[in-house]
């Protein structure tokens, strides 16, 4: 038997004994501080880390001498059925699956397993070897590191200003002889699932607040998503403020609607909150969710099937008939004959209207007083909500220094836990060790008073995905990056891949057009896997562009390096015989065989071109310019490569087809429309992108 020792955000966790014969662990007792006795690793045990730290310690033992006998060497290995990498013969990254567990190899000795995840990194590392993983930088951060145990001082009904009571929990630092500042967490996803993650920041010597939101879990009132979270989140920060335990400084972390729910808290303007993490934020209605562009995304049924009953149902996200249920017609039936009973919150989301009160008291980036909130923002080319994030970005751009982190990574919704992603695979470097560390940096430092550098630090880091490389800048967009225009053009046949579309960078001078039919009863495709809830993934869309009902603009091969850094916009000159039709636009890079890979995408419904707040539908073969935004990216196009752009009208299982009606997505009656696409001359359609010197 070896023992090993596990930590976690660089906090002993408890030691285990792995090897032939029944694993054995040593658990670390929160409460205490102090490690239990040895114990047999039980199932409920087993089950219990696989969630927490995402190891399984049991498969671990059993493989040990298999990981020790199969790493060896440099290049592509298969030990136990799974895939690992190495440049170097030490470190061994694991393949083709989500939160790898990643080996170090010394003489054939298995030394640390070391699992990157969205918001923690976990480490097993025999003792004596710390400082051959993250925990070194941990060790130089605190050297003498004191740890508080946990205490649960209760669970409390925090009254709002309407009279609602919300569930919340708070856990504090027992004997800590001072005030203390808070973290909060406010979740629709049940306070108590997964509140082990947070002990880490009670155990430095912050209080821990972890809240239902309104009408989720254990607090009262009425389930509407996004709706009540900005005086929610005001009335939660002055009760924090006002308890006896409170330094009265609040930061806030958590990514996706635990990331919404920063920025609609930090909308209030109330004083109290003095930083933020934000991890893969939600944004406002109609630029990420659940209208983007002003099409209903269809792709988050997933997540709303979850959410559909007062507690968390994740199990619901997973189904074999999507395709089906994304057929259900009209749409208000679509709760009841999915899952057998309604979604008010859904029935409301699905009403066809234009951006109006409703939509704005959601809207955090509209309703923003404007306050500097220290902000970590941390998100990734492949999130989807990455148009919450670029919302985020523009609030944070004028913070003056030391107020404003950005990481963005080659990462989906999941964050920093996948090497390779649906069509692409990165190096070893994709993946980061440190972010949690640089999370306690961000809090000491905004909430202690801490002088630790982290202010000094980038202000933004990103990573380029093609170089495989992370990267600095002074901020977001890149204050070095060009705009170019690659201009759309054709001699009118620019329908499928095989077409003569192209992309160049002198603005044509003869006018002309391409066209295509657009029947919403065979809508084209978004390629994604409903279940997994991960809509923007980059796929291989070299099929689908085969397509007559999808325009194909590309560049000549590239002679040299191309890198595109930062948020994409196009300038389209369409037409149509219908009242109204979505237009999505994608951006490609399409290798020397030909494939076709997608890397960012935009949306919108043509009535929404001038404001979401007011529809003016089309006149019949009139030309308008639609401005649309696509999600970012730093992507380097290499040498021998082409850039892509296509244009159409559908993209199934991201949208519902818009019906070519006035009723956009929530009609009954459908009708194929003749959309045009036009360039050249007084129609310049064109793509800008941020060029990378």
């Amino acid at each position: 038997m070896r023992n090993f020792d596990l930590y976690v955000s660089g906090i002993l966790y408890g030691r285990l004994r792995l090897g032939d014969g029944t694993p054995q662990i040593q658990k670390l007792d929160v409460h205490t501080g102090a490690l239990l006795d040895w114990q047999d690793l039980t199932d409920q045990d087993r089950d219990f880390y696989r969630s927490f730290v995402k190891m399984d310690f049991a498969a671990l033992g059993q493989n040990l001498s298999h990981y020790e006998a199969g790493l060896q060497g440099t290049g592509d290995r298969t030990v136990c059925g799974e895939r690992y990498t190495s440049e170097d013969g030490h470190n061994y990254r694991q393949r083709d699956v989500k939160f790898p567990n990643n080996k170090l190899v010394e003489d054939g000795r298995l030394i640390a397993v070391i699992c990157p995840a969205r918001e923690m990194v976990c480490v097993l590392v025999e003792e004596g070897q710390e400082d051959r993983t993250i925990l070194r930088r941990w060790r130089q951060t605190w050297p003498d590191e004191p740890l508080w145990p946990v205490v649960h001082a209760g669970t409390f009904a925090v009254p709002m200003r309407d009279g609602v009571h919300l569930s919340t929990d708070v856990y504090l630092p027992g004997g800590c002889p001072d005030t203390v500042p808070a973290v909060l967490v406010r979740t629709p996803y049940g306070k108590e699932d997964g509140r082990e993650v947070y002990y880490r920041y009670v155990q430095r010597g912050y209080a821990v607040v972890v809240q239902d939101v309104r009408g989720r879990n254990e607090s009262e009132g009425k389930w509407l998503p996004n709706y009540y979270e900005v005086e929610d989140g005001d009335d939660t920060l002055n009760w924090i403020a006002a308890q006896d335990w409170s330094s009265g400084k609040v930061g806030m972390v958590g990514g996706s609607y635990l990331g919404y729910v920063q920025w609609a808290a930090a909308a209030s303007g109330n004083p109290h909150l003095k930083a933020l993490i934000s991890v893969v934020c939600a944004g406002s209605p109609f630029v990420d969710l659940p209208r983007r562009g002003g099409s209903f995304t269809s792709g988050m049924l997933a997540w709303a099937f979850a959410v559909s009953q007062k507690k968390f149902h994740p199990e619901l996200m997973e189904r074999d008939d999507w395709e089906e249920v994304l057929n259900i017609r009209p749409l208000t039936d679509l709760p009841r004959k999915a899952l057998g009973y309604d979604v008010p919150f859904l029935t409301k989301w699905l009403e066809p209207g234009d951006y109006n009160d409703f939509w704005r008291r959601s809207n955090w980036r509209e309703r923003s007083q404007g306050a500097v909130i220290p902000a970590l923002i941390q998100s990734g080319w492949f999130d989807d909500n990455g148009m919450g994030t670029t919302e985020a970005l523009e609030i944070a751009h004028d913070f003056p220094p030391g107020s404003r982190k950005v990481i963005l990574g080659p990462w989906q919704h999941s964050g920093n836990s996948r090497y390779d992603l649906h069509a692409l695979s990165f190096r070893p470097e994709a993946l980061r060790f440190d972010l949690d560390l640089l999370y306690f940096q961000w809090f000491e430092h905004h909430l202690k008073g801490v002088d630790n550098g982290i202010d000094r630090t980038a202000p933004v880091e990103y990573y380029t995905v093609g170089q495989e490389q992370w990267k600095t800048a002074e901020n977001w967009p890149l204050p070095q990056a060009r705009p170019a225009s690659l201009y759309l053009d054709s001699d009118g046949h620019a329908n499928t891949s095989a077409g003569d579309g192209r992309l160049t960078l002198e603005r044509p001078d003869t006018e002309s057009r391409d066209q295509y039919i657009y029947d919403p009863e065979h809508p084209s495709l978004h390629i994604i896997d409903m279940s997994e809830n991960e809509i923007e993934v980059p796929e291989d869309y070299t099929r689908e562009e085969q397509r007559p009902d999808l325009l194909c603009y590309t560049t000549d091969v590239l002679t040299r390096d191309l890198v595109i850094t930062g948020d994409m916009e196009a300038e389209l000159y369409i037409s149509s015989d219908a009242p109204d039709t979505d237009f999505i636009l994608r951006v490609t890079d399409v290798d020397e065989n030909g494939r076709s890979v997608k890397l960012a995408d935009g949306v919108l419904s043509a009535r929404y071109r001038n404001g979401f707040d007011h529809a003016e539908f089309l006149e019949q073969d009139q030309v308008v310019c639609l401005k649309i935004r696509t999600t970012k990216l730093s992507h380097c196009f290499r040498a021998g490569h082409r850039l892509r752009v296509t244009v159409t009208s559908s993209a199934k299982n991201f949208l519902f087809p818009h019906s070519n009606t006035r009723e956009n997505y929530n009609s009954s009656r459908t009708v194929a429309a003749r959309n045009a696409l036009w360039h050249g001359g007084r129609y310049a359609s064109r793509l800008v992108v941020p060029v990378e010197p």
